[in-house]
């Protein structure tokens, strides 16, 4: 054997043991679905060199050591802080009916936080009355503004965001700002971000990239923190899909307009979204808000129940999709979705479809043009499905309707950041708010039905005339949805 062949022989050997090492790396991997642990193995195996690549970057879900250490520390130190605070009359009381309140325990094993009654909610008109609604709270803010988006754009209205912050802190508001480094990556990279810190604006972006060579040896690049959250003075707080920009959303326009969903919320609920900041604050930055955090937040009468529920990599292993079908299962008459990225898991297509089958009037609407041609072909391969148990499929046509709600039997409703896809159940930071009242959700049941009057029913008619290729192509993107 010369040396070219005893170096081929080597090289082929090592690669082998890479590719066992992984293979048993998958399977003893903790977490992780039947059909992921199947489809990494065959990309592992069938794929040289790209495989193992593919899986050392994108195979597991892990924010690095460091992160994740401390950020359990700063969790545990939130969690013994709720834990610690009494129960008042705003507390979870026994007026939820039975099967309603089985969400609300689900929630609370997420999050530790139980619902609480004494909050006032109202849906903002739209992107840009959010903004506006946003700006004018800020503006007469005495005490601290805490900011949170995953996408914030230098537009017209990120840009009315940063001056109002600016603003603030000049007269002396302390202001807290975070942004993904990833989503956010125009505006922590521009100008306008330097100039809230010379402001007295403190500023710190999520889950840095660095070096983007190095950084899959401190944690997947894709993990990102897509919560919007917003928290002034304590008793004021903002809740929804919307990021900090434009409805035209220019760094996609031509999916827009961006339609979005954004409530403002005042009670006890404003103390539960800071906890979420404080954990993501203080797990980047040093410094220590749990003072902020004892601060008592008065109950509003009359007044509503809801619960902040927050999810991440970090927390309890699929919390968000038993969340998800926690809520199918309690819906008794109706259920309406909506969502632009529907990649579920099967316990989530299947509460889905059982919804119908046992006759709930069950609704979901997507986008008719998503800017994930991914989720898009992934999304239709579960039409026929749906379709055949009685769900009513609709798609939107008047731009992209990024509102992610959850609406059943009138009585309850689910708004905040979380998809229905792999990404924000395994792979994303989120928060979402879960509410027990007829008034409010009332409201949100006339917005979706808004939605509704702007889009096409899907009929299982026009579905079954998809070409061979079409669904070929649908069906085949959607076996992705595991590696992701």
């Amino acid at each position: 054997m010369n040396w070219t062949e005893e170096g081929t022989a080597i090289g082929l050997a090592i690669h082998v043991l890479v590719e066992a090492a992984l293979v048993v790396r998958v399977l003893l991997r903790p977490h992780r679905r039947p059909a992921s642990r199947v489809a990494w193995i065959v990309v592992i195996t069938a794929l040289p060199v790209v495989g193992i690549l593919a899986y050392l970057l994108f195979g597991e879900v892990s924010i690095g050591r460091r992160r994740i250490e401390r950020r359990r520390e700063v969790i545990a130190d939130i969690s013994r802080l709720v834990a610690a605070t009494p129960r008042g009359e705003d507390a979870l009381s026994a007026t939820l009916p039975g099967h309603y309140s089985e969400p609300f325990r689900m929630g609370e094993s997420i999050s530790f936080m139980a619902p609480v009654r004494g909050n006032a909610a109202r849906l903002v008109a739209d992107s840009n009355a959010a903004i506006d609604a946003l700006v004018a709270d800020i503006d007469t803010a005495e005490n601290h503004v805490h900011i949170l988006f995953y996408i914030w754009l230098p537009d017209t209205n990120g840009c009315k965001v940063i001056d109002a912050l600016q603003r603030a802190s000049r007269r002396g508001v302390k202001c807290r700002a975070m942004a993904d480094d990833l989503g956010s990556r125009m505006l922590i990279r521009s100008r306008h971000w330097k100039a809230m810190r010379e402001a007295g604006v403190h500023v710190a972006a999520a889950f840095p990239i660095g070096n983007p060579l190095l950084r899959p040896f401190s944690g997947r690049i894709d993990l990102r923190n897509h919560r919007k959250i917003v928290v002034i003075d304590g008793c004021v707080t903002y809740c929804g899909s919307q990021n900090c920009a434009d409805p035209e959303f220019r760094i996609k326009a031509r999916y827009a307009p961006w339609v979005d969903i954004m409530l403002r919320i005042e009670g006890p609920l404003a103390k539960q979204n800071q906890y979420l900041f404080a954990t993501d604050w203080m797990s980047h930055v040093n410094e220590d808000l749990t003072g902020l955090l004892k601060q008592p937040v008065t109950p509003l009468q009359p007044g509503i129940t809801g619960q902040v529920i927050g999810t991440g990599p970090t927390a309890r292993y699929s919390a968000m999709p038993e969340l998800f079908v926690s809520l199918m299962y309690a819906a008794r008459h109706e259920l309406v979705i909506t969502t632009p990225y529907f990649v579920p898991d099967e316990s989530m297509q299947n509460a889905l479809c059982a919804a119908a089958y046992r006759g709930v009037d069950t609704t979901i609407v997507f986008p008719a043009r998503n800017d994930s041609w991914v989720v898009a072909a992934a999304s239709r391969s579960y039409y026929p499905e749906l379709l055949t148990a009685g769900v009513q499929v609709y798609e939107y046509v008047g731009g992209l309707l990024h509102s992610k709600s959850l609406t059943l039997d009138g009585e309850v409703t689910l708004i905040g950041s979380a998809n229905m896809d792999q990404r924000s159940f395994d792979l994303n930071y989120e928060n979402n708010v879960l509410f027990h009242d007829a008034g409010f959700t009332a409201e949100v049941r006339l917005l979706q039905q808004q939605y509704l009057a702007r889009s096409h029913l899907v009929r299982l008619s026009e579905v079954a005339h998809w070409s061979t290729g079409r669904r070929l192509w649908n069906n085949t993107i959607a076996m992705v949805g595991p590696l992701l």
